[in-house]
C-alpha cells in the first residue's frame, strides 16, 4: 500500500471536506436502537415526534447450518402495530406518519463482518423517515452500475455469504452474514459508476495520508470515496480502474470508476462489492449504512420500472426437506400485483406468492418467480436454493454463476454476451437454453481451482435474439456426484 503525502492533496482534501459540510448533505432518517419491550420518543428529521416500541424480534433458521434465512421485527408506532422485515431485500414500509425499516438485529452480530465495526448492543436498529418523503436527498445518490436491477446473482442485506462456492453444511459456527451489497455481473464489461459526488481517498493501492483510518482494506482493486455526508463508499473487486480515479481527485455522481471483476477476496465470482460506511460520532466506531433502500429508490428514479419481481434471498436445505419460497417482496409501481406464479425446475408450477418445495437430489436449483400487475406488466426473478445430501453432507454440490451483458436497452438483433462458471464440479459442461427456440449451446468453464479462482476465466458465448420479448434463459451443469447446478437469467429485448 502506498501513502500519498502531497501537501497540495492534504490541502485539497481539507478544503473539499469543508465545502461538503456547507452543502448540508445529511441523512433523511432518524436511527433508534431499542430492546424488546422498550419504548422511546423519536424525533423525525421534520421535527415531528413519534412513540416507537419494539414488541418482538423473530428469526427463521435453516436446519442445515442453523443460520438466519428470514427475520422480522414487530414494532408499535404511536400505538399502531406492524411487522417489518430486517435486511434480506426488505424495503421500508409506511405506518402512521413514518416510513420505517430495520437494517440490523442483534443476531446478525455473530457475523465476522462485525468484528471491525460497532456491534449492536440492543435487540434491533430502526430507521424512521417522515411519511411520503425521499429516502435519500434527491440528486445526491445514484445506482452504481450500468446494469438492470438484480439482473444477476447477488448477496445483500445480511444474506449469508455463499457465492461462488456453496455453503459448507459442516460449518455451523461461522455465519458470515453480508451486510453490504454484492451485485454479480459480466467480468470486464459491466461498468461501475460513482453513486455520489465525492473525494477519492483511496484507489490503485494508494491512500491519502489523513484517510488511513478507513472502514476496510486498501487494495489495487478497491476504490474508496467519501461524500458530503461523511459517508464512505467502497467499490471492490474491480477488474480495472479508470485512469482519472486517483486519490485526491473529485468524482461526480455517474462518473465511471472502472469495470466489474473478481479481484481481491472475491471468492472467485465476478461482482461489485458496494458498501456504505460512516463513523458513529458517539462511539467513534465505524458502522454500516444499509444502502438497499437508497439503491432501489435511485434505480426507480432513473429507470422507472413498472414492476419488479423479488424472489431472494438464497436458501439452504437438506434433500427431501420442504423449504418456503416467498415472492411477496415484489413491488409494482404502476398498479397492484395480481398474479404470482412459481415455475419450478422440475417442470411443475404453482400460483400464489408463497409456496413450499422439496428436492430429492442435492444440487443448486434456481426457481422462477413471475409476477403480473393490474396494468398487465410482467417481471421475473429467481430464487436459488442450495440443497445438500442429508446422507452424506461431505459431498460437494455445484454452484453456478451465469451473467450477461448488456442487460439494459437490448434490441432485437443485438449481440448479447453470456458468461458462466460452475464451482464444485470436476466433470460436465454448461448447457445454455436461450428460451427462444434456438438450439442449445454447450460451453465449458473447466474445473475451478480455489488457488486460481480469481485468474481463471468464465466460459463465454454470444447470442442474438431475433424478436422482441422477455426471455428466460437457462444454463445448467452436473457434477461428478450427479448433482445439478441450474441458473436462470431474465433478458428483456425491446
Amino acid at each position: 500500500m502506498k501513502i500519498k503525502v502531497s501537501g497540495f492533496l492534504m490541502f485539497f482534501a481539507a478544503f473539499y471536506l469543508f465545502s461538503c459540510s456547507s452543502d448540508k448533505l445529511t441523512r433523511l432518517n432518524t436511527i433508534a436502537e431499542l430492546n424488546i419491550g422498550e419504548s422511546k420518543e423519536v424525533e423525525l428529521t421534520n421535527g415531528e415526534v413519534v412513540n416507537l416500541s419494539i414488541l418482538d424480534v423473530s428469526v427463521v433458521r435453516d436446519s442445515v447450518r442453523g443460520a438466519i434465512r428470514d427475520a422480522h421485527v414487530r414494532v408499535s408506532v404511536d400505538g399502531r402495530e406492524i411487522t417489518i422485515g430486517s435486511g434480506l431485500f426488505y424495503l421500508p414500509v409506511t405506518v402512521g406518519k413514518v416510513q420505517i425499516d430495520c437494517p440490523l438485529i442483534k443476531e446478525y452480530n455473530v457475523s465476522g463482518y462485525y468484528n471491525n465495526y460497532g456491534k449492536l448492543t440492543k435487540d434491533a436498529k430502526i430507521r424512521l423517515w417522515p411519511k411520503n418523503t425521499p429516502l435519500i436527498q434527491p440528486g445526491t445518490f445514484g445506482f452504481p452500475l450500468e446494469q438492470a436491477f438484480l439482473a444477476n446473482r447477488s448477496q445483500s442485506q445480511h444474506e449469508l455469504a455463499g457465492l461462488g462456492w456453496a455453503e459448507n453444511p459442516q460449518n455451523k459456527q461461522d455465519h458470515s452474514y453480508h451486510p453490504t451489497h454484492d451485485f454479480g455481473g459480466a467480468e470486464g464489461m459491466d461498468e461501475v459508476i460513482a453513486a455520489t459526488d465525492g473525494l477519492i481517498v483511496s484507489s490503485k493501492d494508494s491512500v491519502l495520508t489523513e484517510y488511513k483510518d478507513l472502514p476496510g482494506d486498501v487494495r489495487p482493486d478497491v476504490v474508496w470515496i467519501v461524500d458530503g455526508r461523511g459517508w464512505y463508499y467502497r467499490y471492490s473487486h474491480l477488474d480495472s480502474v479508470e485512469p482519472d480515479i486517483n486519490p485526491g481527485e473529485q468524482v461526480k455522481l455517474g462518473q465511471k470508476i472502472g469495470n466489474m471483476g473478481k479481484q481481491g477476496g472475491s471468492g472467485g465470482w465476478v461482482h461489485l462489492h458496494f458498501g456504505v460506511h460512516y463513523k458513529n460520532p458517539e462511539t467513534s466506531m465505524w458502522e454500516v449504512e444499509d444502502a438497499y433502500p437508497y439503491l432501489w429508490e435511485a434505480y426507480v428514479n432513473q429507470y422507472k420500472p413498472a414492476v419488479k419481481a423479488i424472489a431472494r434471498p438464497r436458501l439452504a436445505a437438506w434433500t427431501n426437506q420442504e423449504v418456503k419460497l416467498d415472492g411477496s417482496k415484489s413491488v409494482s409501481l404502476a398498479g397492484d400485483i395480481t398474479s404470482y406464479e412459481w415455475i419450478f425446475t422440475d417442470g411443475t408450477s404453482a400460483k400464489g406468492p408463497v409456496q413450499k418445495k422439496s428436492y430429492p437430489v442435492a444440487g443448486e436449483y434456481s426457481e422462477i418467480l413471475k409476477v403480473t400487475d393490474s396494468k398487465g406488466n410482467v417481471d421475473y426473478d429467481f430464487l436459488y436454493i442450495q440443497v445438500f445430501d442429508r446422507e452424506d453432507p461431505s459431498k460437494q454440490i455445484p454452484t453456478i454463476q451465469p451473467a450477461f451483458h448488456p442487460s439494459l436497452d437490448i434490441k432485437a438483433g443485438d449481440p448479447v454476451t453470456f458468461l458462466v462458471r460452475t464451482f464444485g464440479s470436476e466433470t460436465g459442461e454448461e448447457v445454455w437454453d436461450f428460451g427462444d427456440g434456438t438450439e442449445k449451446v454447450t460451453v465449458n468453464s473447466g474445473v475451478v481451482e480455489r488457488s486460481r479462482q480469481n485468474s481463471m476465466p468464465f466460459a463465454e458465448t454470444v447470442h442474438t435474439f431475433s424478436k422482441p420479448g422477455q426471455y428466460i434463459v437457462r444454463v445448467e451443469r452436473t457434477n461428478q456426484h450427479g448433482f445439478p447446478a441450474i441458473g436462470h437469467l431474465h433478458v428483456k429485448v425491446n
